[in-house]
């Protein structure tokens, strides 16, 4: 990896590191994708009242940024 990660990035790297020391990015990227499947998953648009939609809205919020760290370590 030649640019320098995110904070958010670089705390999963530096909490994941392989027996021989080395970080495994594309390994934690697809263990963040599937953590963000798992826990947050999509949610549709419609349905629901206000605080339905506003919920919905945080929890969204969560899982773009856990995709957005599995992104980065994933080098997309």
């Amino acid at each position: 990896m030649t640019k320098p990660l995110s904070p958010a990035a670089q705390a999963v790297m530096d909490a994941v590191m392989g027996q021989d020391g080395e970080p495994y990015p594309l390994v934690i990227a697809a263990a963040l994708r599937a953590a963000a499947d798992q826990v947050v998953p999509e949610e549709p648009l419609y349905g629901g009242d206000q605080r339905w939609m506003w919920e919905r809205d945080a929890r969204q919020a969560c899982r773009k940024k856990l995709l957005a760290i599995a992104a980065e370590l994933g080098g997309e």
